[in-house]
């Protein structure tokens, strides 16, 4: 079936309205049309069949049929807390991080970050960042969306760190703890990644995030762009505690 997200609101009700640019790729792309049969999303986890009654000009109109828990959620929960990127990068990693599972993103403004967001970008952006997230999630078909969240600095990133989860800051100097050893047990906790921007983390960010409980942990002997060690270290943790492989 073909799947398609609405608000958790909507899903609840025994007659489901479509709108928005999925109303277009139904009738014109798809070109479904009344009787045919489509999955429902609400983003969250929670699923439903429909039968489709009515295809008008801004929305299609369904009946839903029985409401399920859809296969393929993430049986870990994984935050990845991502320095704020320049260009296009944010895109890239929220893209890949989708497509691997993450839970979450929350865009954290860091010392050293090249990209300072004011107010009036923000809003946008957002806008922007989710619906990557979104469409990520439509092409990899995954029943839910990852949250992201509003930019915060790294301090009030820190105090979005439930206490009994892992933290993890992945590290260029950290030579004596690899990754593979804190994954090595089978603690499946929720996990938070802290990854730096593109001139990576400050000695004092590294202080207060060890203060606060994380664990810097070191990917290897090649320092990788930003861009690309928050999803490696996803993909990691995915394989040892999550769906891949």
């Amino acid at each position: 079936m073909h799947s398609f997200f609405v608000s958790p609101r909507v899903l609840e009700k025994d007659k489901i309205l479509i709108t928005g640019p999925d109303v277009k790729h139904i009738s014109r792309v798809l070109r479904l049309g009344e009787g045919d049969v489509i999955e429902i999303l609400d983003g969250r986890g929670g699923a439903a069949r429909a039968r489709i009654e009515g295809v008008a000009k801004d929305a299609v109109t369904c009946s839903r049929l029985e409401t399920y828990a859809p296969s393929g959620l993430p049986p870990v929960r994984v935050t990845i807390l991502q320095g704020l990127a320049k260009g296009e990068k944010m895109e890239v990693i929220i893209q890949k991080a989708t497509e691997l599972g993450v839970s979450g993103i929350i865009p954290v403004g860091c010392r050293r970050s090249v990209v300072q967001l004011d107010q009036g970008k923000v809003e946008a952006r957002l806008e922007r960042w989710r619906r990557v997230a979104l469409e990520a999630a439509k092409q990899c078909r995954r029943p839910d969306i990852p949250v992201v969240g509003v930019p915060v600095d790294f301090a009030a990133a820190l105090q979005a760190v439930p206490g009994e989860a892992l933290l993890l800051m992945p590290w260029e100097a950290e030579n004596s703890r690899h990754l593979r050893e804190v994954l090595s047990g089978d603690d499946k906790r929720d996990v938070f990644i802290l990854i730096g921007p593109e001139g990576g983390f400050d000695p004092g960010e590294v202080d207060l995030a060890v203060g606060r409980g994380a664990l810097t942990v070191s990917l290897g002997p090649r320092i990788l762009r930003t861009e690309t060690a928050g999803p490696a270290c996803l993909a990691v943790i995915m394989y040892q505690w999550g769906d891949l492989g």
